[in-house]
């Protein structure tokens, strides 16, 4: 089976680093809620939602472009995961030359920026809180190029676009699946409570 469950014990398997399991966290959140607007089966809502979670699993021990996410597909394909599942994780590289066909692999690439941008703006708010963050201080720190300077501002614009959806909705949509899983995500509010 190449469920959540399996998802997750691979991602541990191949990523230490803490902030970057709550980037599959962060990511998986979003996927999830776009395959249930999107009007997903939930088998195919697992899908996505496995692909988020597992999208960058290989990225702490392979992070060269020359590297990610292609070692991560091989170890895909060579425990037998599922083409569609190895795809959408290539198609979210856009130096992969893999195109973005499907509404998951779309949804991928949109939300994976934008996850760990929302993750920055919310652990720079006092309460370190998911509560504190909107579309207008997301919008705001955007035009800031020190800030998160490693996210591309593009990737973001043209993820949203390329999605069908308007950027200020996408970002809301995301600060929102974020929200779902906020403690997990240590943003909450109880990192700045216990400061």
């Amino acid at each position: 089976m190449f469920d959540r469950q399996a998802a997750w014990g691979l991602l541990t398997e191949f990523t230490q680093s803490e902030s970057l399991r709550k980037h599959a966290l962060a990511v998986e959140a979003c996927m999830t809620a776009y395959a249930r607007k999107f009007g997903a089966s939930s088998d195919a809502a697992e899908v996505w939602s496995v692909v988020g979670l597992i999208h960058d699993f290989d990225y702490e021990q392979y992070p060269s472009l020359d590297d990610h996410p292609y070692k991560g597909n091989a170890i895909l394909e060579q425990r037998g995961w599922p083409e569609p599942i190895r795809r959408a994780i290539l198609s979210h590289a856009e130096y992969s030359g893999v195109s973005r066909d499907t509404p998951m692999e779309k949804a991928l690439f949109a939300c994976d920026e934008l996850a760990g941008f929302i993750t920055a703006v919310a652990l720079i708010k006092p309460g370190k809180s998911l509560a504190e963050v909107d579309v207008k201080s997301v919008r705001k720190r955007m035009k800031d190029k020190a800030f998160a300077r490693k996210v591309n501002r593009d990737d973001i614009i043209n993820g949203a676009a390329d999605l069908g959806v308007d950027l200020d909705e996408h970002i809301a949509f995301c600060i929102d699946a974020l929200k779902e899983v906020a403690p997990a995500l240590g943003l909450d509010g109880s990192a700045a409570q216990s400061a």
